[in-house]
């Protein structure tokens, strides 16, 4: 397990090296001038200008400044903006808010769409199995907007249950954006458990445990359930990242001081530094999650061992 452990993380370097570097050259291909951003409509002073491109080593060939940046990563400085203002502090203001949200969403996802899932397939052909169908269906075609705004409206304005707009001082206020947010990726877990989970009572071993008389609980969470999470747990490690990086919809919707709302205006702005910051650290979430996810692959299944 150590050196599977070691040789995931080695891996995980040209990983790393190659997502950012990409990140970083499509960031500095898009049109405009970030120095003069800062100017708005008024024309930036040449001397500033040239004062600024040279502070921010903009005059260097890219592949000097994607360098420069990261060996300021590997000390733990992601640089700062055109303005002078930390990135480092940006994210340390975002990243809590945004992480809040999707666990959040990650919980309901994982709770709801499991459950949802074990019990349409214990149900097959039966009236919740299609209850469950055809609600995921509606769920994954409803745009998240639309769903938002419904959910404001009724949740909160008609029924007065929930926030509609972000409180900090609420931990509440953050349940409805993040029940929005898990709705398609619940859509999705509750499907795929449903799938994996009647693949799984077919198999031998459990048709064996049931000829041994074992109960129909123990049958179906100590054999059926523990093997067919395996694909639901791979699903749920690559939506965690997601979870984070595509908020950006309900965040807006909702109010909230995200890393999806920063990364969006970054982006507008051409703040390069910020959108390279928040992208590797969304990275380092994505590498850490499915270093997770693979380990956890030996718990779930004993057969599955890492030299």
């Amino acid at each position: 397990m150590g050196r599977y452990l070691i040789r995931r993380l080695v891996q995980a370097i040209p990983v790393l090296l190659g997502a950012t570097f990409l990140i970083f050259c499509l960031v500095f291909a898009l049109p405009g001038d970030p120095i003069q951003m800062l100017a708005g409509e008024k024309r930036a002073d040449p001397n500033i200008a040239a004062i600024l491109r040279e502070q921010y080593h903009l005059n260097d060939p890219l592949y000097q400044q994607y360098l420069h940046y990261m060996g300021g990563v590997l000390t733990g400085d992601f640089g700062e903006t055109y303005t002078g203002r930390a990135v480092a502090d940006i994210m340390s203001e975002r990243f809590p808010v945004t992480v809040q949200l999707a666990l959040i969403a990650f919980a309901v996802e994982a709770v709801i769409g499991v459950a949802a899932g074990v019990s349409a397939a214990l149900g097959r052909g039966k009236f919740l199995d299609n209850i469950v169908l055809i609600s995921t269906l509606l769920l994954v075609s409803v745009p998240v907007f639309v769903l938002g705004s419904i959910a404001q409206l009724t949740l909160g304005v008609q029924w007065d249950l929930l926030p509609i707009s972000y409180d900090e001082n609420d931990p509440m206020s953050l349940l409805l954006p993040g029940i929005v947010l898990a709705a398609a990726s619940m859509a999705y877990i509750t499907r795929l458990t449903r799938t994996s989970m009647m693949e799984t009572l077919r198999a031998d071993y459990v048709r064996t445990a049931i000829a041994k008389g074992l109960s129909r609980r123990r049958v179906i969470v100590r054999h059926a359930l523990r093997n067919a999470l395996i694909p639901i747990v791979t699903f749920l490690g690559a939506d965690l990242g997601a979870l984070m990086g595509g908020a950006i919809i309900t965040e807006r919707l909702f109010n909230i001081p995200g890393v999806g709302g920063q990364l969006a205006q970054s982006v507008y702005l051409r703040e390069q530094p910020v959108v390279i910051g928040i992208v590797t650290c969304l990275i380092l979430i994505y590498i850490a999650a499915n270093l997770i996810v693979d380990l956890l692959y030996a718990v779930l299944d004993p057969r599955i061992r890492y030299a």
